[in-house]
């Protein structure tokens, strides 16, 4: 219930350490669990919010028999309070490589099928021109990556862009084009069949990445073409690693980028299905985001990256 709002030009300022007391209770569901994650005591963290609330003009917690929940306004608060931690850790990196120049950082994010060759073979040749820069890598898929670098947490992402921004503060640089592909194990009941419909593979369990991602928009695309209802997956996860595992032992299909089963080709574990409309174009870049000015040490890493594309692409086409 929103209280009596101050009026703006007399709101207190909202300091740092207020703000994590309300993400700590918000996170635990309780006061107390908050306080006892932060080494408080209950009723100096429940004063901590007060005060907060007291500022704000409105109810961040609200209090039940279980615990507490946050409102509309500690969602909204917290939601910007991220954004501003993370250009404050930000800054904090900046001034400490203008101090110690000599120790650069870069921090990025990466998809499963760039960790494949292209990340690695850019390493190798950033290690080579830079051997003072340090890099933090963060892995994962684009849903985790994207907020990632709109919120400033880290650099750059590489990994699928779309062909058009899907947010106006992010820029795409495309490195190469690759394609999606749906996958089985090498002995597969549908390995060895030339031809197959989009109604052969549905009869089939399948291990598939969140709606979110573009790869599983894409596959969507293919049975709608095909009169059929978008897949219900057995299960639904941002592990790639899972992925491959659940195809490789038992019945399992998923739908991924070719490039993230380029080893368990070569071993000859897992196998692209052929026979069927299934192929999708998938465009591989760097995201950055739009107002971010660029460091020294990204575009060393850029220019890196598009000699290690170049090196993927070559071999891909000869495979």
């Amino acid at each position: 219930m929103a209280r009596t709002v101050r009026d703006p030009v007399q709101l207190q300022p909202l300091d740092i350490r207020r703000l994590r007391h309300l993400r700590a209770a918000v996170r635990a569901g309780s006061v107390s669990g908050a306080a006892e994650t932060l080494g408080l005591s209950q009723p100096a963290l429940s004063s901590s919010i007060k005060s907060l609330e007291a500022d704000l003009g409105v109810t961040l917690l609200e209090r039940h028999r279980h615990g507490v929940a946050g409102t509309a306004y500690a969602e909204t608060l917290l939601e910007h309070f991220q954004r501003v931690e993370a250009e404050l850790q930000a800054a904090w990196l900046r001034v400490g490589r203008l101090r110690q120049d000599s120790a650069r950082q870069l921090q990025i994010g990466c998809g499963p099928s760039e960790a494949m060759r292209l990340l690695p073979k850019a390493l190798e040749l950033l290690r080579e021109r830079h051997p003072a820069l340090r890099v933090g890598v963060e892995y994962g898929l684009n849903e985790r990556l994207m907020p990632m670098v709109r919120h400033g947490e880290i650099e750059c992402a590489l990994s699928s862009i779309p062909n058009s921004a899907a947010h106006a503060d992010l820029r795409h640089q495309p490195l190469y084009v690759d394609r999606a592909v749906v996958i089985a194990r090498a002995d597969h009941p549908l390995a060895q069949r030339r031809k197959l419909s989009a109604a052969d593979l549905a009869a089939w369990p399948w291990v598939l990445a969140r709606r979110w991602e573009l790869e599983r928009r894409a596959l969507d695309e293919l049975f709608a073409d095909a009169g059929l209802p978008p897949l219900q997956a057995s299960v639904e996860t941002d592990s790639a690693i899972l992925m491959k595992t659940l195809v490789q032992q038992g019945d399992y299909l998923s739908y991924v980028p070719l490039e993230m089963i380029h080893w368990e080709q070569k071993a000859g574990t897992l196998r692209a299905l052929e026979g069927i409309g299934s192929r999708w174009d998938r465009h591989v870049g760097v995201t950055t985001r739009r107002d971010a000015p660029g460091s020294e040490a990204l575009a060393a890493l850029h220019e890196c990256l598009l000699l290690a594309a170049q090196a993927v692409r070559g071999r891909s086409a000869a495979a």
